[in-house]
């Protein structure tokens, strides 16, 4: 087995992977409360290649052949946060996310607060999405009921009536939420769930994506030099191994 060409190959499926991630980024870097994923790079060592010559001890003496390995993971370091003063913006500051009810009666959980008011005048997502309490129910507001007010606990005021609360949760172990579309996290049993009981919100205001662009930019340059390094290395490899060939007969 012709070791140099098996870890490029690796190489190169690991460099799609990184790239794969960077262009999730850049797409998503405008959508509200996004978190950047992430890839860290490891190795792992897949046996010993052995030459014929024996070692002190009569046995071949070996060197182990060392392929990379990658495992994706999620930035949670907050974003920046914008004012837009509209009263269905509302920013979280510090930990917790806001508990939406999904289309099959699940629960999700996103840092975007773009909020918006159905036909119905019920409080969803940009999605249309439905936003819960701290009971578990969605917000309806009243016909005519007057401005909306979102204190910094989470209440929510219609005029002088009190509508509920947001439920804000957090996570003992961010790295076991589950991502999916739309900067939305499912959440597992090993994540950890807990009731933020004083959670800190700023009505018009949204917090920004955590992806600074030009960095992941840097990163496609990166990733495509490294991506041509790799693919002349099994070129000429291949040229090696042709010539081998043909020497031999």
């Amino acid at each position: 087995m012709n070791i140099g060409l098996y870890q490029s190959a690796a190489s190169l499926a690991a460099l799609e992977r990184w790239q794969d991630n960077v262009s999730q980024n850049i797409t998503s870097a405008q959508t509200t409360g996004y978190r950047k994923r992430t890839i860290q790079f490891s190795t792992e060592t897949a046996g010993e290649v052995r030459p014929g010559r024996q070692g002190k001890n009569g046995e071949g003496a070996g060197v182990a052949a060392v392929f990379p390995k990658t495992s994706n993971g999620i930035n949670f370091i907050s974003g920046e946060t914008m004012p837009t003063r509209r009263e269905l913006d509302i920013a979280i500051q510090g930990e917790g996310f806001f508990e939406i009810q999904t289309p099959d009666g699940g629960k999700a959980y996103t840092r975007s607060g773009e909020f918006r008011l159905r036909p119905d005048r019920t409080l969803v997502t940009s999605s249309g999405l439905e936003v819960l309490n701290t009971n578990g129910d969605p917000f309806v507001l009243l016909p005519g009921g007057g401005n909306i007010v979102v204190n910094q606990d989470g209440t929510v005021f219609q005029g002088s009536v009190s509508l509920g609360k947001l439920s804000i949760q957090k996570f003992a172990n961010t790295a076991a939420l589950m991502p999916t579309s739309g900067g939305m996290f499912l959440a597992t049993p090993g994540s950890g769930m807990q009731e933020v009981e004083e959670p800190e919100l700023m009505q018009g205001y949204l917090e920004q994506s955590n992806v600074q662009p030009l960095r992941e930019m840097v990163d496609l340059v990166l990733i495509s030099r490294a991506y041509e390094a790799n693919q002349k290395m099994i070129t000429t490899i291949d040229q090696q191994m042709e010539k081998a060939l043909q020497a031999l007969g």
